[in-house]
């Protein structure tokens, strides 16, 4: 074999073990620090809390009768946020939009839940035809929603309970 070619597998095997030793440090590193929680914005805009604001000023009497703006009989009131009742991340709320919401371990969820068990992508809640429904995605222990496994996306109607492993969520007004 040619003094080059000894060289660069010297240079090769050199390049794998720096590879491998920053692997090792990398999984070190996030056991130690755990996941990254990134800044997802502040709920409601200052425009939308505005407009919120003005319309219940301007309809007071309409407040109890349950008649929506529209004119139209509201069978619940309208959902606003979801709150964590125990678990970790109890006393938190995420606020609704329009956008789905993904719970799970997973750092690119919407929610993101450190339980053992809690899958890394577990369910999804997400808007449709004015109505919230709950979607099992798969996980390995199951979402449960008042007590009842979810395995079809269902509805997810106001003070039900949301459970994913030792976590509660409840849709709220």
């Amino acid at each position: 074999m040619s003094q080059i070619s000894i060289t660069l597998l010297r240079l090769g095997f050199l390049i794998l073990l720096w590879a491998l030793v920053l692997s090792a440090i990398g999984v070190l590193r996030a056991d130690l620090y755990g996941t990254r929680v990134t800044s997802r914005g502040k709920g409601m805009s200052q425009r939308r809390r505005e407009a919120a604001r003005a319309e219940k000023m301007a309809s007071p009497a309409r407040a109890g009768t349950g008649v929506r703006a529209g004119g139209m009989m509201a069978k619940e009131a309208v959902a606003a946020h979801l709150a964590v009742t125990s678990g970790p991340l109890k006393g938190t709320t995420i606020p609704l939009g329009s956008a789905p919401v993904l719970i799970g371990r997973a750092a690119t969820c919407t929610v993101v839940i450190d339980d053992d068990y809690c899958s890394s992508r577990h369910c999804r809640v997400y808007p449709d035809n004015g109505q919230w429904m709950v979607e099992d995605l798969g996980s390995t222990n199951g979402t449960f929603l008042s007590n009842q496994r979810v395995d079809d996306p269902v509805p997810f109607h106001m003070g039900d309970r949301l459970l994913l492993g030792a976590t509660a969520i409840e849709l709220r007004s």
